[in-house]
């Protein structure tokens, strides 16, 4: 199992001023990975739809997730440094494009695209994206930033976008692009995932939906000719750590570390699944933050039945 933590972004964390010094210390804890989260406003009015229910107030204050994580880039050496997941419809794919293939080269090669629909209406409307079509305009999405980073130059003519044939360089490190990791909890998501996709941006959640989720997307890889298991998954833990035992019903996300922990083993089944922890919804302060994800690498490391 590859253990990774959320770059602080929310509420109290929103200060760059933790940034640096914050991702530099989970570096040398011994994680895996480091994640950005992407969030663009807090509507006043309760939004609907947010997954499990009342959006986190401490949402309403954030930082960029990109250039947050040129900040961690700049602060680590080894980790790998994703986005789970940023809502990559609010920009033309050029631009996303160029800002992506710059953080892989700052950071010598690292990036995992994590790329979502993200759920919320009143975003779409405050960027000006139709909230119709976005399965439509991920696609297209996908299609110009595989074609960028396939040659360093491109020809478009889309529904959405025209590029005329230009020169786009750099290119990334990794080649040919920087692995691509989609989100999503519905069988079209997951039958994207598969055809598409290096892996699933999935979430800690009762292990059957699971199961029957991660089935669609093996059965869409091997449709497209492609090696089911070769995705890769990237579980994400939004933790609430509770000092008594929760109920197990709950311990998908709410519960003790050693709780939470052995939810997160019964789903990760291979070597190279990923957990991402986020402590953000659950400390205040730097060095609770830190002090709390020495104690996840640590339960993490112990091997139980």
């Amino acid at each position: 199992m590859r253990i990774g933590f959320s770059v602080p972004q929310f509420g109290p964390f929103a200060d760059p001023g933790h940034t640096a010094g914050m991702c530099a210390a989970l570096e040398a804890l011994g994680c895996h990975s480091l994640w950005v989260a992407d969030r663009l406003l807090a509507p006043l009015s309760p939004p609907e739809g947010y997954p499990g229910g009342t959006m986190p107030a401490r949402y309403g204050a954030h930082l960029d997730p990109l250039l947050a994580l040129g900040v961690a880039a700049s602060a680590t050496e080894r980790v790998r440094l994703g986005s789970s997941t940023l809502n990559a419809l609010w920009q033309p794919p050029l631009v996303l494009a160029r800002a992506l293939t710059t953080l892989d080269l700052i950071s010598g090669g690292r990036l995992d695209v994590g790329i979502g629909l993200g759920w919320m209406r009143e975003e779409y409307l405050a960027t000006g994206v139709p909230w119709q079509g976005r399965g439509a305009r991920l696609e297209e999405t996908l299609d110009v930033l595989e074609a960028v980073w396939r040659s360093g130059t491109i020809t478009h003519q889309g529904p959405l976008w025209t590029i005329p044939a230009s020169t786009v360089l750099p290119q990334p490190l990794q080649r040919p692009w920087p692995p691509i990791l989609l989100g999503g909890f519905t069988p079209v998501a997951l039958e994207r995932v598969g055809r598409r996709a290096e892996g699933w941006l999935t979430a800690s959640m009762p292990l059957p939906y699971f199961e029957s989720l991660w089935g669609v997307a093996r059965e869409a890889a091997d449709r497209a000719g492609r090696d089911p298991d070769a995705l890769r998954r990237v579980f994400r833990l939004n933790a609430y750590v509770t000092r008594g035992e929760a109920d197990t019903a709950q311990t998908h996300h709410r519960g003790t570390v050693r709780q939470l922990c052995d939810h997160l083993r019964t789903m990760c089944q291979a070597d190279t699944d990923e957990v991402l922890v986020d402590l953000q919804l659950t400390t205040d302060s730097p060095e609770e933050y830190l002090d709390l994800a020495a104690e996840f690498m640590a339960e993490l490391a112990v091997g139980r039945p």
